[in-house]
């Protein structure tokens, strides 16, 4: 079975890679040559645990192939997965010109039948604005060649997106016709052999069902971060009320940890799309705006606390940064909480040193100079004012407080994860600030 993927982002490689891994022939496309090129070489465009290994054996095993040709890519493939950027519009919406870009070049080349398969996160509906833009194009050809379109949304997590995909909770997928459904049947059967499940729907369903989960973990995120602001409010510690309503299993304990709000790639751009979706069609997605409003606030939090610390003044203030990425185990910095947090410090008039364990090259392509990048944890904390720690990486749940002391000019640090004890804190005579614990009470 030969299948094609469009888009070697994050998605797209990571469902190459791991279909060639159980044997079919995969080519993943890119229109970026120098993409291409340092993929043929296995220098990945984005850090991901166990994928480099992964793309390596299965280039050398002649199961993964790259190209910047969807014309030659399209031989003897029976599907066409659409992994290809959704990037969000100034008003939420999601921006549908790449993927209607494939689905064009589709039509203008297929000869044979192909199942076209969405796999980028996509409003309710496009599902037929794919199908609409390849039969327009084999119309202008005067060609009657079948196809078919579905959608299977992708439920991968950043830093551990191998395993989910080998091992997944189940697998969505939409599609209206039998013949498609038993193609993707035989795609996917050596990934349920253990039982995970496939769930079949019709295509609108499982569009939505994509950004109706995305949307539901961030409310999770949303709504324990507001717990957490009024527990520190009232006197209640925030890590036992999380104990308490995680044990009961229709909450469940996964998204109940307060931090400083959620980023990346997904939540922040699905949670928008489908208010916009809403919107578009006459109703109001009261929660998820809500939702919107906390994160926003959220990622401010640790600002606040030091802000009002140093009594609203940080002018000449050198402060160091632990963690960049979104969250751990991955390199993605978008819409990362330490962007606003570092923003708000800059424009605040104080000096900003970061680290993080695989993020500084990303972090140095969006912020240039405009902070200072240390080589280790230990050197971003040299002559700092305070610490911040935004970013649960664990390299940094241990401290050395013999060590750090000697570094810090204060013996003050903000965790915006919550990583730390704060009895032990006390006992080492640090200043302390977390995340839904009023620790000037403990």
């Amino acid at each position: 079975m030969k299948i094609t993927i469009v888009g070697t982002g994050y998605v797209g490689l990571v469902t190459g890679a791991c279909f060639s891994e159980v044997g079919i022939d995969v080519i993943c496309v890119d229109n970026d040559i120098k993409k291409i090129e340092n993929l043929k070489k296995g220098i990945l465009p984005i850090w991901e645990p166990g994928l480099e290994d992964m793309v390596q054996r299965n280039v050398e095993n002649g199961r993964l192939h790259f190209s910047t040709s969807l014309v030659e890519s399209l031989e003897r493939t029976e599907v066409v997965f659409s992994a290809v950027g959704t990037p969000p519009d100034e008003d939420g919406s999601a921006d549908l010109k790449y993927v209607l870009q494939v689905a064009r070049e589709v039509g203008q080349n297929i000869n044979d039948y192909v199942l076209m398969v969405t796999k980028s996160t996509v409003p309710v509906g496009t599902a037929e604005k794919v199908r609409k833009a390849i039969q327009e194009e084999l119309d202008k050809r005067g060609t009657l060649v079948k196809f078919d379109v579905a959608s299977n949304p992708e439920f991968l997590k950043e830093g551990d997106a191998v395993n989910d995909f080998l091992k997944p909770d189940r697998i969505v997928i939409g599609c209206d016709n039998q013949r498609a459904k038993r193609t993707m049947e035989r795609l996917y059967k050596p990934f349920v052999m253990n039982g995970h499940p496939v769930i079949f729907m019709d295509i609108i369903s499982a569009e939505m069902t994509k950004y109706a989960a995305n949307s539901m973990l961030a409310t999770k995120i949303s709504f324990m971060n507001d717990i957490a602001n009024l527990c520190e409010i009232v006197g209640a510690n925030v890590n036992e009320v999380r104990k308490g309503i995680g044990s009961d299993s229709r909450i469940g304990k996964k998204f109940i940890y307060p931090g400083t709000g959620y980023g990346g790639s997904c939540f922040p751009k699905d949670v928008q799309a489908l208010i916009k979706t809403a919107d578009e069609n006459a109703y109001n997605m009261r929660i998820l705006k809500a939702v919107e409003e906390v994160n926003k606030f959220q990622k401010s939090i640790l600002f606040n606390k030091l802000n009002k610390h140093f009594n609203y003044d940080l002018t000449g203030k050198h402060f160091a940064l632990w963690g960049l990425s979104f969250k751990p185990q991955t390199d993605d910095i978008r819409d990362a909480p330490s962007l606003v947090i570092i923003q708000k410090l800059l424009e605040a008039g104080a000096t900003v040193k970061a680290y993080d364990p695989v993020a500084m090259k990303e972090a140095k392509h969006v912020l240039g100079d405009k902070i200072a990048y240390a080589e280790d944890k230990l050197d971003a904390l040299l002559d700092a004012d305070a610490l911040i720690v935004v970013t649960e990486w664990p390299e940094f749940k241990f401290l050395n407080f013999n060590q750090i002391s000697q570094l810090l000019k204060n013996k003050l640090i903000l965790d915006g994860r919550n990583i730390y004890d704060v009895n032990e804190m006390k006992e080492n005579d640090y200043t302390y600030y977390c995340i839904g614990i009023d620790t000037t009470k403990v």
